[in-house]
């Protein structure tokens, strides 16, 4: 459906907005330097390009990320341009394309100032400021003499001869130091080069040639305004995601920066009900944000975060992941744009009018199946440890908020051998006793576990009574019948949310089971070591003792145990 002009809430900043359909797909992208007036241009009776009215026409939604300045802005659209290649950027494009510096691939590589880098260049940019980059330029070939032509000329060009080139067309010793040094003052290591200048500033001012030692004044300053372009394009951001958090009342935003490469790829926000605990707030969006994909290199948090997110986070990404609250610098930077795009998106949250965060995750999954409403949903699960003490549960969500009087435990009562055919049980069992149908039910499994529930509902004559999918951990897949599988983003985040209140559910369920008839194992005092993950240990090391005497190599080899879990497993057996 079109976009509705109404509907808007953009802040008076700049940034860059991104006109997107429901499907995620990035349709335009646009900078500006006050988001709320540029977007009402799109929406006026007389526009300025004959194809905005389409674009209104097709997008759904307009989103957008705040920068701190306008420099900032031009910059990351640029950048999201090249990632997403929306379409009708080359319907609306203007006819203008900023300049950067590049460095070519080549056998004496040249650097240049050019509108249009070659495709294997190394780029710096787009830089706002003409002028400065020139002057960069500049004096990088008067200090290190790095080319900017391809003469190839016998006896070396005319900048040879006056000190701008080195001439490795002529000799080419040392001129890969030479690149090399262009290079990381161009990433922002100009530390040595602005200390060589000052002093030259300071020999001129002291033989009193203020000519010269003001031109080499200006080429600092330069070389500063360039360099401090770079803060949506570093070198610290390789892999690195920073998070922005910011409440308005009850209503909490957590926003999520992600960067890959130098480049800002993109943001996610997740909407929730904050109980005044950043650090609990933060923790429960990145388990909910990195249970699906692989968390970066470096996490930038506003708040400290408790150990056992940490051994989490190190454990999906199968190694270290820095966790840092900066305070200065360009990750700070980063960071502190993470907080104003959430600061922007909790405000316009708590205006909208759909009523509870609960209900619009509500709202989120049923668009995401397709149905016209999901306000009731049935989740269960299963637990067992050798065989003993099998039990499941079963938890409601009514509106995207728990309905716990109508949780229910089950007590396994037949010799099913496995989970599969304990859920049968329990959800046959429960499906006799039910009057009415909810919206959805699902189920923690996969594919086997939908296939069961399809021939259950086969053999009762209730194939077409209510919706039922199941959601499988790896990757956050939601399985359907007859439907291709979802791979779940925040739109689904009512889901995961189901699931794992089934999970704690039955986990604490089985718990109580297992004290009363004194079966609990010590070793789930381990932090991270549930009963699921215990009963993997001891099915592949056949009991308690084949645990004991595994290495922590041994224990890493069994199904679901990382690295970090397997050193506390092994530091709890060594007590």
């Amino acid at each position: 459906m079109p976009v509705d002009a109404q509907g808007l809430d953009l802040p008076a900043k700049p940034g860059v907005y991104l006109f997107k359909r429901n499907d995620e797909r990035v349709m335009y992208v646009g900078k500006a330097t006050v988001l709320r007036d540029r977007i009402r241009s799109y929406f006026s009776k007389n526009p300025d390009r004959a194809m905005i009215p389409l674009l209104v026409e097709e997008a759904d939604y307009v989103d957008c990320i705040v920068t701190q300045n306008p420099s900032e802005a031009l910059m990351l659209e640029r950048q999201l341009i090249r990632k997403h290649k929306p379409n009708y950027n080359s319907l609306l494009k203007d006819d203008k394309s900023y300049p950067f510096i590049a460095i070519t691939n080549e056998e004496f590589p040249r650097i240049l100032y050019t509108r249009h880098p070659p495709m294997d260049a190394k780029i710096w940019g787009p830089f706002p400021d003409v002028g400065a980059a020139k002057r960069v330029i500049q004096v990088l070939r008067y200090e290190f003499g790095i080319r900017d032509k391809d003469c190839k000329g016998k006896d070396g060009c005319m900048a040879r001869h006056i000190g701008l080139c080195k001439g490795p067309c002529h000799d080419p010793d040392g001129y890969p130091s030479i690149v090399k040094a262009v290079t990381s003052v161009l990433d922002g290591d100009a530390r040595l080069l602005i200390e060589s200048l000052q002093k030259e500033m300071d020999g001129a001012s002291q033989r009193m040639a203020f000519e010269n030692a003001a031109k080499i004044r200006d080429m600092i300053a330069a070389i500063h305004k360039t360099l401090s372009q770079q803060i949506i394009h570093s070198r610290f951001y390789q892999d690195c995601d920073a998070i922005g958090f910011s409440s308005h009342g009850d209503i909490g935003t957590v926003v999520i920066l992600h960067t890959k490469e130098g480049v800002i790829q993109g943001q996610v926000q997740y909407p929730l009900i904050h109980r005044g605990d950043i650090m609990e707030s933060i923790a429960l969006v990145l388990s909910e944000h990195y249970a699906s994909r692989r968390p970066p290199r470096t996490l930038l948090l506003p708040t400290p975060v408790t150990g056992w997110i940490e051994h989490w986070l190190t454990e999906r990404r199968k190694g270290s992941v820095d966790i840092r609250v900066p305070q200065r610098g360009e990750l700070a930077k980063l960071r502190a744009m993470a907080d104003s795009n959430a600061r922007i998106h909790a405000e316009r949250n708590a205006k909208k009018k759909s009523g509870s965060l609960e209900q619009m995750a509500a709202d989120d999954a049923a668009k995401l199946l397709g149905m016209d409403s999901l306000n009731y949903i049935v989740c269960f699960d299963m637990a067992q440890l050798q065989g003993d003490e099998r039990v499941g549960a079963s938890v409601a969500l009514r509106n995207g908020r728990p309905l716990k009087d109508e949780y229910r435990t089950y007590k396994v009562k037949t010799n099913a051998p496995d989970d599969l055919r304990m859920m049968r049980e329990v959800i046959e069992r429960w499906i006799r006793k039910q009057e009415n149908w909810p919206d959805l039910v699902l189920l923690d499994g996969g594919e086997t576990h939908l296939n069961m529930m399809t021939d259950l509902l086969n053999e009762l004559g209730l194939s077409n009574s209510f919706t039922y999918a199941a959601l499988a951990k790896k990757e956050e897949t939601l399985h359907r019948p007859d439907e291709k599988s979802i791979i779940l983003d925040q739109r689904g985040r009512l889901f995961i949310h189901a699931r794992d209140e089934a999970h704690r559910f039955v986990n604490r369920f089985h718990r109580k089971r297992r004290a009363r008839t004194a079966i609990a194992d010590p070793l789930e005092a381990v932090p991270g070591l549930g009963a699921k993950k215990l009963q993997s240990l001891l099915r592949h090391f056949g009991g308690r003792k084949g645990i004991e005497h595994a290495t922590v190599k041994d224990l890493v080899a069994a199904p679901g145990i990382g690295p970090a879990l397997a050193e506390r497993i092994k530091e709890y057996l060594q007590r």
